[in-house]
């Protein structure tokens, strides 16, 4: 059964689904399929990030600071909403842009949840550290976050061939390689994009986020030709910062020159599904979805042909 067949007989009934929302359409898809499937939406704006669009799509509407913990709950509470998602990038970089905090200034709750990772040794200030923490604030409170995917399955991508021309072998080695970089990347929660040509790392994703770090490959190889790799973290939290492809990333690969996006089934969403296999097709573009098995993808097939066209 696949991933739309799955959604077809899921029903909201009119239940209010709490949208945290960030930059990008993915908030605007997950809002879509929600009210498709007879529910509310409750959609709060992370203030500076989020889509003018939602508006239309929501039966209740509000704004928040990225630190405003507690205003957020409270919001979702007002509305009904036991069930929220996190959908849509945070532009972690703008945090630390001059006066950041003046402009996304904590309420007591978001001190509260933010505090500890300040002052404290032990902790860090990763992107699952930051997620994990907001998730409990909300999860006590009873407001339960939970997988955009839960209302939108049929987001994720399916293992195969999804657009373009088959990979060749190099391509393909290309990918067992980077995959192992990207994975080892999100390890250690530092970021789930690479960027490879002739098993070669061009760049490795970090705060700047997966679109600047295939602009910066494209620099550094002005030749085109190259491999962008994006997965899911080993220990990834499917609730948030989950892979997250649209037309924009395309755009990005197009403009830097690159072939082929690989990306791992099951594990990441496409925005905009048709959309973008007519996007990649107009563009040369391959992208490939693979099942990831043990921190690998499922290439056996196609490293052993590459090994044997070698000898």
């Amino acid at each position: 059964m696949n991933n739309l067949q799955k959604s077809e007989g899921m029903r909201l009934d009119g239940e209010t689904i709490g949208i945290l929302a960030g930059w990008g359409r993915y908030p605007l898809v997950v809002a879509e399929a929600i009210r498709r499937r007879g529910g509310r939406t409750a959609i709060l704006s992370i203030r500076d990030h989020a889509d003018a669009e939602l508006r239309g799509l929501a039966d209740a509407y509000g704004t928040v600071g990225v630190a405003e913990i507690g205003g957020a709950i409270a919001f979702f509470q007002r509305h009904g909403a036991v069930r929220a998602t996190m959908a849509g990038k945070i532009h972690k970089s703008k945090l630390f842009a001059r006066g950041a905090w003046l402009h996304h200034l904590p309420d007591w709750t978001g001190l509260k949840t933010f505090w500890p990772h300040f002052i404290s040794r032990r902790r860090d200030n990763r992107d699952d550290s930051l997620l994990g923490a907001i998730s409990t604030a909300f999860d006590t409170a009873g407001v339960k976050i939970c997988p955009a995917t839960d209302f939108a399955p049929e987001l994720l991508a399916e293992e195969g061939l999804i657009a373009g021309r088959p990979l060749s072998a190099a391509e393909e080695q290309d990918v067992i390689f980077g995959w192992r970089l990207a994975k080892e990347l999100g390890r250690l929660d530092i970021g789930q994009s690479v960027v490879v040509k002739n098993r070669a790392p061009l760049a490795l994703e970090a705060i700047e986020g997966t679109d600047e770090c295939i602009r910066r490959a494209g620099r550094l190889c002005p030749s085109g030709g190259m491999v962008v790799i994006k997965v899911a973290k080993p220990q990834q939290d499917l609730r948030f910062d989950m892979p997250t492809i649209g037309i924009g990333t395309l755009q990005s690969l197009r403009a830097a020159g690159a072939r082929v996006l690989a990306i791992e089934a099951g594990r990441t969403i496409l925005v905009d599904g048709e959309a973008l296999a007519e996007f990649a097709i107009r563009s040369g573009l391959s992208i490939v979805s693979y099942v990831d098995e043990a921190g690998l993808p499922a290439l056996g097939k196609a490293e052993s042909r590459a090994a044997n066209q070698a000898a």
